[in-house]
């Protein structure tokens, strides 16, 4: 095995800025571990916790999973921000459920993005004054889920009364 170097703490800002640009060149694994090489010196920084949960969810359905967003996801200090990011990893969980196309897809997709727009509303009840980024991915949600008609909820089965 390696033993990581670690960076400086006067580095940290320029490295954020490249864990931003290497999600936007969608190279979440390479964000990720620029995050990961922030939090060894900043174990509390928000942004880096930010960025790392959302590399995290730039990779379901391959390298990672909701459960390992929402580990980084109990270590964010804002309400808000816990509400904002609960709601996009539903979403996105939802999402590659929507995608994958297998038997119950679209039924999970559907729950998981009625979960993501709950959590969007109480991130919106709580926004700070113009920042309506919980709006936009509730309604991204919404319009999912009025567009699919394969995501939609799970039938209600049937009650059976036998006679005697």
């Amino acid at each position: 095995m390696f033993e990581l170097k670690p960076i400086s703490k006067e580095a940290v800002p320029e490295a954020l800025e490249k864990a931003h640009r290497y999600r936007l060149l969608n190279e979440p694994m390479q964000a990720q571990s620029i995050c990961l090489d922030v939090l060894r010196v900043e174990p509390a920084n928000q942004v880096a916790l930010a960025t790392l949960l959302l590399s995290l969810t730039d990779q379901f359905g391959g390298e990672s999973s909701p459960t390992k967003a929402r580990e980084v996801l109990g270590r964010l200090t804002s309400e808000y921000e816990r509400h904002y990011y609960s709601g996009i990893i539903c979403e996105r969980a939802g999402q590659v459920a929507m995608k994958l196309r297998t038997p119950g897809g679209g039924h999970k997709a559907h729950d998981l993005f009625l979960e993501a727009m709950a959590h969007y509303e109480k991130a919106e009840a709580i926004r700070p004054a113009g920042h309506d980024d919980a709006i936009l991915r509730w309604n991204t949600c919404a319009r999912i889920l009025m567009r699919t008609p394969d995501v939609k909820p799970m039938p209600l089965e049937r009650e059976v009364v036998l006679d005697d």
